[in-house]
């Protein structure tokens, strides 16, 4: 399953191309740990453009894999309104040996560079086409992209259980689903036949406001997070950076506490996974956050 990772306070606001890409010296083809990547440049982004992205970032890796820097990536372009996205490598590839936060850090590199492509012609399922396509890194990644046009409309496209969420005047008023084949076994773009392709991603269009906030990030944010504290979380903060922040601490609290009723521990018994029946004769239940990688891009459209 894709793994998010608590970063021990990374925080930043990327007004360009930026990248969470590491341990990538092995690939020439793509630039090492915590570099630039296809910074756009003035002329990329139209002129009388109505609305854009304000955006903030947070990373947390999960705690055992902090050295490391985790196995999520994302990206943020300035280009058009603004695009962004996430992607959550599986964590099951170590087990063969393979690093997990490769394939999705190329993914990210390789859609970053391709924003403006003809052929991709500001769509979001065509983009995860030609950068899945570039990816020759072995393994597999649950990934989300959403992309704003300048008169507002906003195109996702989702495979797996990374998410996305809109927050107008205090209420969530679009949510993206999960894709999965069972519990804890998202939808993913992998390097294997046996995987999905772009064409399984999950399409949603819909028409944004100025000072609407949208709220991307990986099943670490939305696995230890109810909608209601995102509205709450987002209700505090003026400042994209700081909610950013704020709800990536919050998903780290929870993800550490064994009693908390976390959305991931509801929907594992909703599925059928609970304490053994000794235990529920005692009025024991399954609780607990899930430790994880946590990605989290807090977005607000702002006129240009």
């Amino acid at each position: 399953m894709a793994i998010p990772v608590l970063w021990d306070s990374i925080f930043r606001t990327y007004p360009l191309f930026h990248f969470s890409i590491r341990n990538l010296s092995n690939r020439n083809s793509i630039p090492r740990k915590n570099k630039w990547l296809c910074l756009a440049s003035p002329q990329l982004n139209p002129v009388g453009s109505e609305v854009s992205f304000c955006v903030g970032t947070h990373l947390i890796p999960h705690p055992n894999k902090i050295e490391r820097g985790g196995e999520d990536a994302f990206f943020v372009s300035r280009y058009n309104g603004g695009v962004i996205a996430v992607a959550d490598g599986v964590s099951g590839w170590a087990e063969q040996n393979v690093d997990p936060s490769l394939f999705p850090q190329e993914l990210m590199a390789n859609a970053s560079c391709l924003v403006g492509d003809e052929e991709v012609n500001y769509d979001p399922q065509i983009l995860l086409g030609k950068a899945h396509a570039a990816t020759s890194s072995i393994g597999s990644a649950t990934v989300i992209v959403a992309m704003l046009e300048r008169n507002g409309m906003l195109k996702i496209a989702n495979v797996g259980d990374c998410g996305l969420r809109v927050v107008r005047r205090g209420q969530i008023i679009f949510s993206t689903s999960t894709q999965e084949h069972y519990f804890d076994c998202p939808y993913q773009l992998s390097s294997e036949m046996v995987g999905q392709t772009y064409l399984d991603a999950m399409v949603s269009n819909m028409e944004l406001m100025e000072g609407d906030t949208i709220v991307m990030g990986s099943d670490g944010l939305f696995d230890n997070i109810f909608d209601s504290e995102i509205v709450a979380t987002i209700a505090r903060h003026d400042c994209v950076t700081g909610a950013a922040k704020a709800l990536a601490n919050l998903a780290r609290i929870h993800s550490m506490d064994s009693k908390f009723e976390s959305p991931y521990a509801l929907e594992a018994r909703s599925k059928g996974f609970d304490v053994p029946l000794w235990k529920k004769i005692l009025g024991m239940k399954l609780t607990g956050g899930k430790l994880d990688d946590i990605t989290v891009i807090v977005g607000r459209v702002v006129r240009s």
